[in-house]
C-alpha cells in the first residue's frame, strides 16, 4: 500500500508568521493587557467610595472622607494608567506595577482605619483584596514584602492604638450597610479568581504556541527548502542512529540515488526548471515509500534514501519500482521533450558499518550503475553483517 511519507507534508519554505504568537509581547499589546486590570481597580475603588458616602448618608462618617478616600486611590490608578499609556513601565520586571500599588493601597486603607476606625472591618477585608489580587502576578519575594507590610500596619493600629476598630451593626441600616461590604469585598475576591484564571488560560496559550514555534523551528532544522526532503545534516544524523541500533538478526539499507545527467536539465531548460524537477521527483519518492523510510537531499541532484528493515534484495526491489514510476512520469507540464531517469546504488547495512564505510560502497555501486548506461539500479557486494 502507498503511504505519504510524512516530509511531503512539510513546507518547504519557512512561515514568517510560525513564531509570532510566542514572540516577546509588542509594546501595545502589554498596555493593551493592563488597561482592564486598571480599569477593574478604578471601578472597585469607586464601589468603596459609594459605602462610604452612604455611610455618610447615615451620619457614621463623613461625605468629606468618602471624598478624599476616592480621590487618593483614583488619583493612584490614574497614575499608574498614564505610566502604562505612555509606555513608561514596559522596561520595568514588575510592568504592571503591582507591588508599588499595592503598598500604597495598603497603606491608604490602614489610614482609613485609623481615621473611620467604626468602619475598619471593611478596609481591612479591602487590604486582604489588595494582597490577594496582588499575589496573582507578584513573585514570592515581593509578595512576602506586601505581606511583611500590611502585618505590620495592621500590628500597630491593633496594639499600639485604642482605635475601636469595629463595623456598625446597630440597626437594619447599618446591617444592610456591612452585608454589602462584605458582598462587594466577596465579589471582588471572585473577580481576582476569575483574573488568576484567565492568566492561567493565556500562559496556556503561549505555551501551545511556543511549543508549535519550536516545533517549527526544529521541522526547518531537518528541511531542505527547496525539495521538502531531509537536509543532509539530519539524514546523516539519522544513518548513524540507524547503524548504531543495529542489532542481531535486524536489518537496514541505504540507497544513493542520482538524477541522471542533471547538468543537461539546467543547461538546457534553466534553473528554475531544474529546481521544479527537483521537488517534483522528491515528491514522486515521498508518495512511494513506506512510513518508516527516510529520504534526505544528499548533496545537488544527489539524494540518500535509508530504508530501515529492509535487506539487500527488499531494497533492490523498493528502490528498482521507485525507478520505474520516476521513468514513467509525465513532465510535459514542467517543460516540453524533458524526461528524467535515476541511478541509484544500494548497500546494506553492517553491524560494525560506519557511515563513511556504508555509503562508500553505495557510492562505488551508484557508479558502476552510470557506467552501466545509467536508469538502473545496482547493489554494492553484501559485507558479512556480524563477526
Amino acid at each position: 500500500m502507498v503511504i505519504m511519507h510524512p516530509a511531503a507534508n512539510m513546507r518547504t519554505a519557512p512561515d514568517k508568521g510560525a513564531t509570532g504568537d510566542a514572540a516577546a509581547e509588542p509594546p501595545a499589546g502589554r498596555a493593551a493587557q493592563r488597561r482592564p486590570a486598571y480599569i477593574a481597580q478604578a471601578v472597585s475603588y469607586v464601589i468603596d467610595g459609594a459605602i462610604l458616602f452612604a455611610y455618610a448618608s447615615i451620619g457614621v462618617t463623613t461625605v468629606t472622607t468618602g471624598l478624599v478616600y476616592l480621590t487618593l486611590r483614583l488619583a493612584v490608578v490614574g497614575v499608574a494608567f498614564f505610566l502604562s499609556e505612555t509606555r513608561v513601565t514596559d522596561r520595568l520586571r514588575d510592568h504592571y506595577l503591582f507591588v508599588p500599588l499595592s503598598l500604597v493601597s495598603i497603606t491608604i486603607q490602614i489610614g482609613a482605619i485609623y481615621l473611620v476606625p467604626q468602619i475598619g472591618f471593611y478596609f481591612i477585608a479591602i487590604i486582604f483584596v489588595v494582597l490577594g489580587f496582588g499575589a496573582l502576578r507578584m513573585s514570592a519575594r515581593q509578595t512576602g514584602i506586601v505581606w511583611a507590610y500590611a502585618t505590620l500596619g495592621l500590628a500597630v493600629l491593633f496594639l499600639m492604638t485604642d482605635k475601636p476598630i469595629g463595623i456598625p451593626m446597630a440597626d437594619a441600616t447599618e446591617r444592610t450597610l456591612a452585608l454589602a461590604c462584605f458582598v462587594s469585598t466577596l465579589a471582588r475576591c471572585a473577580g481576582a479568581g476569575l483574573y488568576g484564571s484567565s492568566m492561567r488560560e493565556l500562559l496556556y496559550r503561549r505555551s501551545n504556541a511556543l511549543a508549535a514555534a519550536n516545533a517549527r523551528i526544529e521541522e526547518l532544522a531537518q528541511i531542505d527548502e527547496l525539495t521538502g526532503a531531509y537536509n543532509r545534516r539530519y539524514i546523516m544524523k539519522y544513518l548513524g542512529e540507524k547503524i548504531t541500533r543495529i542489532q542481531h538478526g535486524a536489518h537496514g539499507s541505504v540507497a544513493l540515488i542520482d538524477l541522471d545527467h542533471f547538468k543537461r536539465i539546467n543547461d538546457r531548460f534553466g534553473h528554475p526548471v531544474g529546481d521544479e524537477v527537483l521537488r517534483r521527483f522528491a515528491r514522486a519518492i515521498f508518495t512511494n515509500i513506506r512510513m518508516i523510510d527516510k529520504l534526505g537531499r544528499y548533496g545537488g541532484e544527489e539524494f540518500l534514501l535509508v530504508l530501515p528493515d529492509t535487506n539487500t534484495d527488499q531494497a533492490l526491489q523498493i528502490v528498482e519500482r521507485l525507478r520505474s514510476i520516476v521513468a514513467e512520469m509525465d513532465w510535459s507540464k514542467v517543460a516540453s521533450d524533458l524526461t528524467l531517469t535515476i541511478s541509484a546504488g544500494i548497500s546494506e547495512i553492517a553491524s560494525n558499518d560506519t557511515p563513511e564505510d556504508l555509503l562508500a560502497r553505495a557510492d562505488r555501486a551508484l557508479y558502476r550503475a552510470k557506467d552501466a548506461g545509467r536508469n538502473r539500479v545496482l547493489a554494492a557486494a553484501q559485507r558479512r553483517r556480524f563477526g
